[in-house]
């Protein structure tokens, strides 16, 4: 038997297979505006970050102010190529077929992406009213506020649940809070999470042996 009682899962990298494509989209943005960096570059910096944070290492690599309006570029070109290219990660569903625990999603996203992701994949329907966004309580990973919220509301005490992390600033929020927390590696391209994260694994569909 598990000794937890509730998965909190990540949903960009954990979910659906949306890392490459987001960071993608920020470097184009980055590029146009004169930064020079690459998809290697943004995977490393602004991957689990949010949207602020990496709006603010852009400035600093240009040297002045990013528009004001760069979030809202941002989101409709993101949303744009998720739409066109979103795929689930590899075996999630056999997963949240399989799990018998409780289960939510915790995301640094706004809960229109969380939920647009989910439906292009047809996962919504997993997790219904079980969404909770940084951008809904205003505090973002490492902060631990997002996955003491979902604890809380799904009625469990952070050492009763399991945190799904696949970014450091990630794995960071859930030790922050109290949280054991497992890596998952497939895009982990600096091994970085198996020095901090509960346990690691690469391939989703053995979670449920870990559990």
């Amino acid at each position: 038997m598990s000794k937890y009682k509730c998965i909190i899962f990540d949903c960009d990298g954990v979910l659906v297979d949306s890392e490459p494509l987001s960071n993608q989209v920020m470097v184009d943005i980055a590029n146009e505006l004169g930064a020079n960096i690459n998809l290697k570059y943004a995977l490393r910096n602004f991957k689990g970050n949010s949207f602020n944070n990496c709006a603010q290492q852009i400035s600093d690599l240009i040297g002045k102010a990013v528009p004001n309006n760069l979030e809202e570029i941002y989101r409709e070109r993101s949303f744009e190529k998720f739409r066109n290219e979103i795929k689930p990660i590899n075996g999630i569903k056999n997963v949240l077929d399989d799990l018998k625990l409780p289960f939510c999603v915790a995301s640094s996203g706004p809960e229109s992406k969380i939920k647009l992701n989910l439906e292009l994949i047809g996962l919504m329907e997993y997790f219904q009213e079980n969404i909770f966004s940084c951008y809904t309580i205003g505090k973002w990973k490492p902060d631990p506020s997002v996955f003491n919220w979902a604890a809380k509301t799904m009625g469990y005490n952070p050492n009763e649940c399991l945190i799904i992390e696949d970014s450091l600033i990630g794995v960071e929020a859930a030790l922050n809070g109290g949280f054991d927390v497992f890596g998952y590696t497939a895009h982990d391209y600096h091994d970085e999470l198996r020095k901090m994260a509960t346990k690691t694994f690469s391939e989703m569909l053995i979670l449920p042996e870990l559990l």
